[in-house]
């Protein structure tokens, strides 16, 4: 059996234990109980409640005495005996089956696969509903199938029938809570879950889809989510009452109502949650340690059942929801022997470490391993790691703590000695200023007619820590300090100020009390401007400690010669050449131009390829005229030498042919 305690609330997990194999022979299991002590504690309520490989759901029948389990493998059904403590029947499936005392007694088949059914007491109908829009609908008076009922969904996840007024509701794949009246076979109502169950922070990576459904008197209806959530709602109202969320995720399996105490136990694969159903706060949770397929509590008690993707099915026990049932009334003696013999709880077993923990023990790379258990701000691991890994980090660590417990008890077998009034060895300015305040108070309050001093601090065991831990010690260097001391000074100025006004005589005049107004407003006028005194050399201890900074920063700096890279195909001339092109290049397009007409030399450089340069100086022209002939004379002059050329050669080749 193992005890947790959450929320300050007792859980008794009764199924803990190692279980015995079933191959065992009955000598070898009383050998083992005799040697193994975990066996030898373990409590089993009910002989051999258990599946073979995983347990899918199980059910308490109405009058408490058996209850029925359902799993696999093969797949079967298990039906236990409360009054014989024992294991009634089993009997293993094949197909859907309704079955008597000798076997089954009738096969039936759906026309798609079923996901949930519920049984109409009135009319002798069972309700299935699966993978389709419609609701089948079987007659076992009739034997037959009668009308489906058409829906709008797409397909039908969990349905539940009113046990008061007898009302069908089917949860669909889109979000959505059909209602139907079976007297009529017509949809009455439709309640849109999907959008209701967002809440501000959550976190939706789909659409929401109905995952449990149950119905809680005659107005009353709770509807889980696929994404976590837990909507309470009225039948008379489109929105919901309360909207609780597991924070994990996962989808919601199974509903349950304590009328006793108006708890709502809601459950999915990782953790069962108790809470309030008018508040919504946490009552208790139960965390398994595999992942949970179905929640049964059994009536007008305490007792829960889970079913498990395990072969053991786990009982727990809470005596603050109830007793124990008739049948294992011996469990509250159980309980109130173990409640006065002090046990060790689940977490005396772990340590509670930040992630600043973590880096100082170099121990963030176990972050989202097995070894880590995240909660709330931290992780939660095992003790005997951390104080391996704490002896490996700092191995005096044993040395001081036993030093300064040494210490501690010397201090406290000295207080039993004569008094002599002296300072602490924390936090000494603030003792002897909170010593000075007593002193005046004091003489103030014993010379008013009633008047009775406030206890010390110094002497009030609440804050005993703050002078003898010394990291308490108040830094009066810091700049919150300096900050937040003329406010606190000014403020024990006026309560020292009322103190004495009410010793002073009870008839002053109207002026005395302008003028205890007036110098109040003054100190306000002087505390602030301590205040920005105190930003202002805040500020300039600032900017002196940068410009240090930067001193010793150049003189930790060693000076290197700077050189200068010249482009390819210039030839480095003086310094003053370069100077001289700086400053053309800085010059505006209109005043090189002027330069260079001035110079009279003009520079084309194209450096897209090859860096090339191209100098050349531009001559003036002459102001003389050359005489150019006449190009038609000349023409006419060459044309007349032709034709006398020619007639010439005529008349010679004329005399050549006469002769």
């Amino acid at each position: 059996m193992q005890i947790s305690s959450v929320n300050d609330v007792k859980i008794y997990n009764l199924s803990h234990g190692k279980s015995l194999p079933e191959w065992l022979s009955d000598r070898r299991k009383r050998q083992l109980q005799k040697k193994d002590v975990d066996i030898q504690r373990r409590i089993e309520l009910i002989q051999d409640f258990e599946m073979p490989t995983v347990c899918t759901s199980i059910k308490v029948s109405r009058d408490g005495q058996f209850i029925l389990a359902a799993g696999t493998y093969k797949p079967r059904i298990r039906c236990y005996d409360t009054y014989q403590l024992s294991l009634k029947f089993e009997r293993c499936l094949d197909s859907d089956e309704f079955h008597s005392q000798h076997g089954h007694y009738y096969k039936t088949r759906i026309p798609k696969f079923g996901r949930d059914f519920s049984y109409h007491y009135p009319s002798c109908d069972l309700y299935f509903v699966g993978a389709s829009s419609e609701v089948y609908r079987l007659n076992l008076e009739q034997g037959r199938f009668l009308n489906s009922l058409q829906t709008d969904a797409v397909e039908n996840n969990v349905c539940d029938i009113n046990p008061v007024h007898h009302l069908f509701a089917t949860g669909t794949s889109e979000g959505r809570v059909e209602c139907w009246d079976p007297r009529v076979r017509n949809r009455v109502g439709l309640l849109d879950c999907a959008l209701s169950s967002l809440s501000e922070g959550t976190e939706v990576q789909g659409l929401p889809s109905i995952s449990a459904l149950k119905f809680h008197g005659s107005l009353n209806m709770a509807v889980g989510t696929s994404t976590g959530q837990v909507l309470l709602c009225d039948l008379r109202s489109s929105q919901p009452l309360l909207v609780k969320d597991h924070f994990y995720n996962l989808p919601i399996n199974s509903l349950n109502f304590h009328d006793q105490l108006d708890l709502v136990v809601s459950s999915d694969s990782k953790i069962i949650k108790i809470w309030n159903k008018d508040t919504g706060k946490l009552f208790s949770s139960i965390q398994p340690q595999v992942n949970i397929n179905d929640v049964c509590m059994y009536p007008n008690s305490g007792m829960l059942f889970t079913a498990n993707e395990d072969p053991k099915m786990n009982t727990f026990y809470i005596p603050a929801l109830g007793p124990a049932p008739r049948w294992c009334s011996f469990l509250d003696n159980l309980t109130e022997e173990l409640e006065e013999s002090p046990e060790s709880t689940v977490y005396d077993d772990y340590k509670f470490v930040t992630r600043k923990d973590l880096d100082n023990l170099g121990l963030s790379h176990l972050v989202g391993s097995s070894l880590l258990k995240a909660y709330m701000h931290g992780f939660f691991m095992d003790i005997r790691l951390y104080h391996k890994v704490k002896s490996m980090a700092n191995p005096f660590a044993y040395e001081e703590y036993r030093k300064d417990k040494i210490r501690q008890k010397i201090e406290e077998s000295r207080t039993q000695r004569v008094q002599v009034k002296k300072l602490p060895k924390v936090n000494k300015e603030l003792a002897l200023k909170l010593m000075e305040e007593g002193d005046d108070e004091a003489e103030l309050t014993s010379r008013t007619k009633k008047g009775k001093a406030l206890p010390s601090i110094l002497g009030d065991d609440r804050f005993k820590v703050m002078f003898e831990n010394p990291d308490y010690q108040v830094d009066e260097q810091s700049d919150e300090f300096r900050l937040l001391n003329p406010i606190v000074s000014k403020v024990g100025q006026k309560w020292k100020k009322k103190l004495r006004l009410l010793v002073a005589d009870d008839e002053e005049e109207p002026e005395g009390r302008a003028s205890s107004e007036e110098e109040s407003s003054d100190d306000d006028k002087s505390w602030v401007e301590e205040v920005r005194e105190q930003r202002r050399l805040l500020r300039q201890e600032d900017r002196d400690r940068r410009r240090q900074e930067r001193k010793e920063a150049d003189r930790n700096t060693v000076l290197q010669p700077q050189f200068y890279q010249i482009k390819a195909g210039e030839e480095f001339r003086s310094f003053n050449d370069m100077a001289h092109k700086q400053k053309l290049q800085k010059a505006s397009l209109e005043d090189r131009l002027k330069m260079e007409e001035y110079s009279g030399v003009s520079n084309v450089a194209d450096t897209a390829v090859g860096s090339k340069q191209l100098t050349f100086t531009l001559k003036k022209v002459h102001n003389h005229v050359e005489v150019v002939p006449d190009s038609s004379h000349w023409h006419h002059s060459l044309n007349k030498k032709s034709r006398q050329s020619a007639q010439s050669s005529a008349k010679a080749a004329q005399s050549l042919y006469d002769f």
